[in-house]
């Protein structure tokens, strides 16, 4: 199943939790596991705090800190900090799902990180049941 996720700033981090425990719902599977995929290479998936608006802003802050957009890249469409970005967090995150939800700690969520927006995003979510 694919989910939608739009952005609206050159780097963002969008906690896409609700809409992938909506995919969990509608699927019907009780237990298994959820890969929750990027489609694409300037985009991740991540799992952190989701208590503290705070958290998602010092990682980007700091991320941009460490790979500044601008530092002469070669790659030619001039989006390569996000290329190494995404590159470090990884494209997605499996997560287990016991009785229909998924196995996430109080304060976790999925992320869908943007670093290279805004644009209209596509994320996977599959399901493997158990036997």
């Amino acid at each position: 199943m694919i989910i939608g996720v739009k952005t609206d700033s050159r780097t963002q981090m969008i906690d896409i939790t609700r809409q992938v425990r909506q995919v969990v719902k509608d699927s019907g599977i009780q237990n298994g596991l959820v890969h929750v995929c990027s489609l694409h290479t300037t985009g991740a998936v991540t799992i952190n705090e989701n208590a503290d608006p705070a958290v998602p802003v010092d990682i980007l802050k700091t991320l941009n800190k460490i790979i500044p957009w601008d530092d002469g890249y070669t790659h030619l469409e001039g989006n390569s900090a996000a290329h190494i970005k995404v590159s470090l967090f990884g494209p997605s995150e499996m997560v287990a799902l016991e009785n229909g939800d998924l196995v996430l700690g109080t304060w976790q969520s999925l992320f869908f990180c943007e670093f290279d927006g805004p644009r209209n995003r596509k994320v996977n979510v599959t399901i493997l049941a158990d036997q």
